[in-house]
């Protein structure tokens, strides 16, 4: 047995698939599954029915796969102690962020961050805040970006900044002629949500108190803040933006762009590792980076702000 053999038969319960598992681990389908064919062999027990699709591990095999992810783990704190104590930048750091976050924050920082330590393999992905908390508590990310904050004896969080949402609201709207946004001017009908599950839209629709939006939403279950924005511009309903997304409109994009009355509904964002989490040096250039490109009022909450 050997810490490949255990990478190996992690990736196939991971993507459910011996293909998919080998071009992740980055060998030849062959290659994978003799490799794990000889640690069932040395194990004399059968880790995955391969008789059905997509591939499933027996009941000990999820067993020992658990087992072989804690070990995995440990085998990473060993090898990101020898890079900290080097202080060594190389090394795989992987992060969730919230994909209402993603598309407005990275690209102002993080091109400028790989192209000046490109030693640096950072790996990012988009998760809703519940997919992100369980990605870190069970090793499978370093870090999440998330706009809840979360007590955990495990995590530490760090508060990174604070960001306002704004209405998008297309010019056919009654709405539209008004400077300022009042909870009591949103039309449900009209309205433009995420799906059920991400945090930006929960948060509004507790600030709204839109309880009955479910009843009058218009049914687009697979929308992104991206797509919800090309519709208002086309001339339907309205939708709502967090603040750095503000940043990259167009003039003629921002005549679509409406502030809350006050108090104005306000996220705060944080990044969250998990205790044993040792790469310091690397995080504390992570967040450093980060936070030089954020704009200084949104480093602190006003007093025309409420969190929500």
């Amino acid at each position: 047995m050997n810490i490949q053999q255990l990478e190996y038969i992690v990736a196939v319960e991971e993507y459910q698939h011996f293909g998919k598992a080998a071009e992740h681990c980055r060998v030849t389908h062959p290659t994978l599954s003799m490799m794990i064919q000889k640690l069932e062999e040395e194990l004399d027990i059968k880790l995955f029915d391969r008789s059905v699709q997509p591939v499933r591990p027996t009941s000990t095999g999820t067993k020992i796969i658990e087992q072989a992810r804690k070990v995995l783990h440990q085998v990473s704190l060993i090898k990101d102690i020898s890079h900290e104590e080097k202080h060594n930048l190389s090394g795989t750091f992987r992060i969730a962020v919230l994909p209402t976050v993603a598309p407005y924050l990275l690209p102002r920082f993080f091109p400028q961050l790989l192209k000046k330590y490109p030693v640096i393999d950072i790996r990012m992905l988009e998760m809703k805040t519940s997919d992100s908390i369980n990605s870190l508590l069970t090793n499978k990310t370093d870090a999440i970006i998330i706009a809840t904050h979360i007590e955990h004896k495990d995590l530490i969080v760090y508060p990174l900044y604070y960001e306002e949402f704004y209405g998008y609201i297309s010019n056919n709207e009654a709405i539209f002629k008004n400077e300022l946004i009042r909870t009591s001017d949103i039309d449900g009908e009209h309205l433009w949500l995420l799906d059920e599950g991400h945090c930006f839209r929960d948060q509004l629709v507790r600030f709204c108190q839109m309880d009955n939006v479910k009843m009058h939403q218009i049914a687009y279950k697979l929308g992104s803040l991206e797509t919800f924005m090309r519709m208002v511009e086309s001339g339907n309903g309205m939708t709502f933006i967090p603040e750095l997304a503000t940043y990259q409109l167009d003039d003629r994009q921002k005549q679509l762009v409406r502030p809350f009355a006050i108090p104005r509904p306000t996220r705060q964002l944080f990044l969250i590792t998990r205790s044993d989490f040792v790469r310091h040096e690397l995080l504390n250039l992570f967040i450093k980076s980060l936070k030089e490109v954020i704009p200084e009022e949104m480093m602190a909450l006003k007093n025309t702000q409420r969190l929500v």
